[in-house]
């Protein structure tokens, strides 16, 4: 969330209390949902976990993906899920703290979902491309250039009302520079029309950038963790150049039905925990531009609340509805 206290950024804070969950008998079968296609960062964390668990928390682990309406599908499906343990959700955190401010007919709300832990934490970037002049390698140099552009500077973001659409959203509000809002259905085709020309802008996650950076095909100007990220080390933080609004580090969390009782959130958060805390977990992560971020049951509810307190006046400050 945008100005968050160092939530996830450490991956020991809180964990201690994780070791005590009792062991028990593996259960026959463990679902974790993903809201998003095979293939994304999300189904990414939760093949790995479920290979980690199997054999321990369940004798099968598998994963469900449940594409659709920008990842409340598979919320949705969590909340109709027996409250067995059976079913787990690996979701970010928009959908859990963001959507219930842009939805007023979302089919869930927090209480329906049980905090089990984090997972990973992941930072947005400001990419641009062939769309805009070769001289064009730093925010200020992007912002001048887009003052002077006659209507063409506007951004990309993964879709309409995600964290990166209001990165760019902020950025326009304090900056003073008028940039458009080009929606996408995913990262992959943003990039695709970034890399193309037809896009001058794209925010999404810096894991999509880093094949792109390296061949010198599109360049990031600015990231928006409280600090530079050790992916691209070169690249300042939006913070950094003066803009604290738009700091923002989203994180991937996992949770159970509403009302789990606290013996089965503790056993889930342990085998997670020893599942992520990995030196091979941490390098396969690293690839996708994810941090490993483990937290307690305690410290997800946490962020949980706090973040969908702190999304209420930055969606009224853009003025955005599902329909704008």
């Amino acid at each position: 969330m945008f100005n968050r206290r160092q939530l996830l950024i450490s991956t020991a804070a809180g964990t201690g209390l994780l070791g005590n969950a009792q062991a028990a008998e593996p259960l026959e079968t463990l679902r974790i949902l993903s809201g998003f296609p095979a293939g994304g960062t999300v189904d990414v964390v939760a093949r790995r976990v479920a290979d980690k668990v199997r054999g321990t928390l369940a004798k099968v682990a598998l994963v469900e993906n449940k594409p659709g309406a920008g990842g409340r599908l598979a919320v949705d499906e969590l909340k109709r899920a027996k409250n067995d343990g059976s079913t787990l959700l690996l979701t970010p955190a928009a959908m859990i703290t963001l959507y219930p401010h842009l939805y007023p007919k979302l089919p869930y709300g927090i209480e329906d979902v049980t905090p089990v832990c984090g997972a990973t934490s992941v930072v947005f970037g400001l990419a641009v491309g062939p769309g805009v002049p070769p001289a064009v390698k730093t925010l200020k140099d992007f912002l001048a250039w887009a003052k002077t552009a006659a209507g063409q500077a506007n951004y990309g973001s993964p879709g309409a009302g995600s964290p990166p659409h209001f990165v760019g959203a902020l950025l326009e509000k304090e900056s003073g520079v008028a940039l458009s809002h080009v929606p996408y259905r995913g990262t992959v085709p943003g990039i695709q029309d970034l890399l193309g020309g037809q896009l001058t802008s794209f925010v999404g996650p810096i894991g999509d950038y880093l094949p792109h950076v390296k061949t010198g095909k599109l360049r990031v100007l600015a990231t928006s963790g409280p600090k530079r990220s050790r992916f691209l080390p070169e690249v300042p933080s939006f913070t950094e150049l003066g803009f604290k609004a738009l700091e923002q580090v989203e994180w991937y969390g996992f949770f159970l039905p509403g009302k789990a009782a606290a013996d089965v959130v503790q056993r889930h958060a342990a085998a997670i925990k020893a599942a992520m805390s990995t030196l091979e977990m941490s390098e396969a992560l690293a690839a996708y531009g994810l941090e490993v971020a483990v937290t307690s049951p305690d410290e997800l509810a946490k962020a949980v609340k706090d973040e969908n307190l702190a999304w209420g006046p930055i969606v009224k400050r853009i003025g955005f509805t599902p329909e704008s």
